[in-house]
Order: structure tokens, then C-alpha cells, then sequence
């Protein structure tokens, strides 16, 4: 059987995301979403995750582009000179791989995500993170710790298969970045395993990621193997607000058109593809 996750992330990052989730939701195929504590629309976030029990809500562990939920100097290893945590992946990997980066703070940082999600009543069915940061060496043992410490037995694996690209035409240096994010995936897979936290089978979205349009999404569909896959979308209701604010070029709206496509609720009623959240993911 293929039960398929579609995961949109960055729940609280803005409120024209939030709106594009639940409508996605609503009217579509996403059945999972990722929540951003420290993002701006995070209390709006929660209070329509209330409202929408049926939506699988993960905690989105952000360590990046963001400011951080302890006072920036209690994470002092994390932050800029903003005070706010580090531009993006690129900047973060090289403060972590030279030794900048202090692992107590860091298990700090995302513990204090973790308990500001489950204060704001939001029920976590899962652990992933902005930039996929959480499978990191050392990091993941992090995220294995919290995940024990706050009960959430279920993460997201980013391993997209290296040679699958669905017809998106990314450049090299997408493929080489999507390669070594595989690997890493890989390596903290079986950490997981013998954690006893429960993880799909497959990945999708990371190269098309922010640029899933319908004719990317299908493929993927069309892709999918048995057992349980995510699919990770960025759908958004305003690409011109959005854009102004986040400069990462992504097609939030495209998105949403994606995730709500008729030739794609077809395909997965049609090939009996069973569309679940982390929450009904099996802790085996």
C-alpha cells in the first residue's frame, strides 16, 4: 500500500503561509505541516492548528534566518551580531564545522522551541527543521534526545534518491547539495532506527523545493514507491508579500495550486494512494 505525507513546511513563518497551509489542507492534499516557534505568525499558526485537528503538526526546529526563542545571550554560538540566528545553512555548517558552534546551547535553543510549541496547546506529531539542519552529525543526536524527552517518536528523513529529479531542471550545485543532504539522512537513519523513532520511507521535494509546480508535483506522484513517502511543499497565498519579505525565490502560490491540482486528488483517489500525516506514521 502507498500512504503518501504531504508535508508543507514553515507553519508561523507569516501569516500569508499559514493561510496557504490550512487552504492546502482544506482543499487539498496536505495533511502535515511544520510549525516555526519563533516565526512571526506562530501564535495565529497554533490557534488555526486548533482549529483544524486533523492536520498533523510537526515542530519545524529553526536555526536559521530567524531570531531565536532564549535570549540571544544564552545562545551566543548561534547568533549574529543582530542578535538574530545565522543567514542561512551555509553560515551555520561553517560556525558548526570549525567548532564555533556550542552543543549545549544548540540542545537549548531547540528544547525552548519544542516546549514553546507545546505551551502554545500545539500537539507535535513530529520533528524536522528549516534547512534540514537536524541531520547534521551531532545534531541529530540532539534532536534524538529531545525527541525522547518530549515523547515525539516520529522525524523527517530528507534522503531523496540522488538520481531522481522528477523533470525539475535544477544546476549541479543543487545536485551536489541535495547528494551530501542524502548522505547525511542516510547516516542519521539508523541513530533513529535504534531510538525506536518511526521515519518514512522516502523523501521528496528537495530539489524542486520552493519550486514545486504542477508539472513537478505529479512526477513525484507518479513516483511514488509502496510504504509510506513525504512529499515537502512551501505553499503561500500572496507571492508578492512573501517575496518581498523572504528573497529565497520560491513560487508559494504555485505551490498551493499544486498541492490543490484536480489532476493530482485524481491521481491519488484514482491509484488509491492513502494520504496520512506523521501522526498515523507507525512506530516500528
Amino acid at each position: 500500500m502507498k500512504r503518501l505525507i504531504v508535508n508543507a513546511d514553515d507553519f508561523g513563518l507569516h501569516t500569508k503561509v499559514n493561510h496557504g497551509i490550512i487552504e492546502g489542507y482544506q482543499n487539498g492534499c496536505i495533511r502535515s505541516t511544520s510549525f516555526i516557534a519563533a516565526g512571526e505568525a506562530a501564535e495565529e499558526a497554533a490557534s488555526l492548528a486548533r482549529e483544524n485537528p486533523g492536520l498533523g503538526v510537526g515542530a519545524h526546529l529553526t536555526l536559521v534566518a530567524e531570531r531565536p526563542v532564549l535570549p540571544p545571550d544564552q545562545v551566543r554560538s548561534l547568533v549574529d551580531a543582530d542578535g538574530r540566528l545565522f543567514a542561512d545553512h551555509g553560515v551555520f555548517i561553517k560556525h558548526f564545522i570549525s567548532g564555533q558552534i556550542r552543543l549545549d546551547e544548540l540542545y537549548a535553543e531547540c528544547d525552548a522551541q519544542i516546549t514553546k510549541a507545546e505551551s502554545m496547546g500545539v500537539q507535535l506529531s513530529h520533528i524536522d527543521s528549516h534547512q534540514h539542519l537536524h541531520v547534521l552529525p551531532k545534531v541529530i543526536d540532539i534532536c534524538i534526545a529531545l525527541a525522547k524527552k518530549h515523547g515525539i517518536y516520529k522525524m523527517r528523513l530528507p534522503a531523496e534518491d540522488c538520481m531522481f529529479t522528477g523533470g525539475y531542471p535544477a544546476p549541479i550545485a543543487r545536485h551536489i547539495a541535495k547528494c551530501g543532504l542524502t548522505t547525511c539522512a542516510r547516516m542519521a537513519k539508523s541513530k533513529l532506527l535504534q531510538a525506536h523513532i518511526a521515519v518514512p520511507q522516502a523523501f521528496f521535494g528537495m530539489l524542486a523545493g520552493g519550486h514545486m509546480y504542477e508539472k513537478y508535483f505529479l512526477p513525484i506522484l507518479h513516483a511514488l514507491p509502496e510504504g509510506v513517502s513525504e512529499i515537502m511543499v512551501h505553499p503561500g497565498v500572496d507571492n508578492l508579500v512573501l517575496d518581498n519579505i523572504y528573497h529565497w525565490n520560491y513560487h508559494w502560490e504555485e505551490e498551493l495550486a499544486s498541492v490543490k491540482s484536480t489532476k493530482a486528488m485524481t491521481y491519488i483517489k484514482e491509484n488509491h494512494v492513502r494520504l496520512i500525516s506523521f501522526k498515523e506514521l507507525a512506530d516500528e
